[in-house]
């Protein structure tokens, strides 16, 4: 039995135009990893923009909604860690799906190894804008203001500031920039080298849309999962130990 990691699929974005595609394809794959699933792992961005009123949610992802039900029907947990583009997962989710939504940053012990989970948005990022930002995305006020506008506006505007946050970043795939740049390496070996032999033994990632399997020390190794545009890239963790995979049909 493993452990299944999936980041960033961005389901829905505005940005891309094989949307059906790409969500017909993660329903494939978490189809085919069902039969040795012992948990599944949604590690952040997994819809482009989400946000809930109290009787509206945005349109659309019923195929993969409708999978992720059927993993948590028949008794596979389903975790689901909140990324900066699915922040305001409140309680549909948890109600209709039976998925636990995580936070914060998560440690705990999967097939005998210690591992850090976390989305990744932050961690060792020092850019004081992105703090404001995020802080503001985060604040309870602020999330009560937004829900007192119309959704028709709402979700329209978060799906076009979504939109734009992809388009900046340019065409193709992330480029690794480097052990001294990636905020999530630093992060990793810092944290690793302050803990010495109590540092987990994996910290997995995504948000970065990288693939990353990085080794930090004789214990420790850091994973950046990439993402479901590019790469169509998941992870997997058994008593063998954890390694990076892309969804190749072919």
């Amino acid at each position: 039995m493993k452990t299944y990691f999936v980041s960033d699929t961005h389901l829905g974005s505005l940005a891309f135009t094989n949307n059906r595609e790409n969500e017909c394809k993660l329903v494939r794959w978490l189809d085919s990893i069902k039969p040795d699933c012992d948990a599944l792992y949604l590690m952040g961005d997994m819809i482009d923009f989400w946000f809930e009123y109290k009787h509206v949610v945005p349109k659309g992802f019923v195929r993969f909604f409708g999978k992720i039900a059927e993993f948590t029907d028949n008794g596979i947990p389903v975790y689901w860690f909140t990324g900066n583009h699915d922040i305001w997962l409140f309680s549909y989710v948890q109600q209709e799906l039976g998925v636990i939504v995580l936070t914060d940053a998560v440690e705990t012990i999967l097939h005998g190894k210690k591992v850090m989970l976390a989305h990744g948005d932050g961690l060792g990022d020092p850019s004081r804008s992105f703090k404001l930002l995020r802080g503001i995305f985060h604040n309870k006020c602020c999330q009560r203001l937004f829900k007192m506008i119309n959704p028709y506006f709402g979700l329209g505007f978060g799906l076009q500031w979504a939109k734009h946050s992809r388009l900046k970043r340019g065409p193709g795939p992330e480029v690794y920039m480097g052990e001294d740049k990636e905020h999530q390496v630093i992060f990793a070996k810092l944290d690793a080298a302050r803990r010495g032999e109590d540092a987990p033994d994996f910290y997995i990632f995504g948000h970065r849309h990288i693939l990353l399997d990085l080794s930090l020390s004789a214990k420790s190794r850091v994973i950046i999962l990439g993402e479901w545009f590019y790469h169509y890239s998941y992870g997997a963790l058994d008593d063998n130990g954890f390694t990076l995979f892309t969804f190749d049909e072919e």
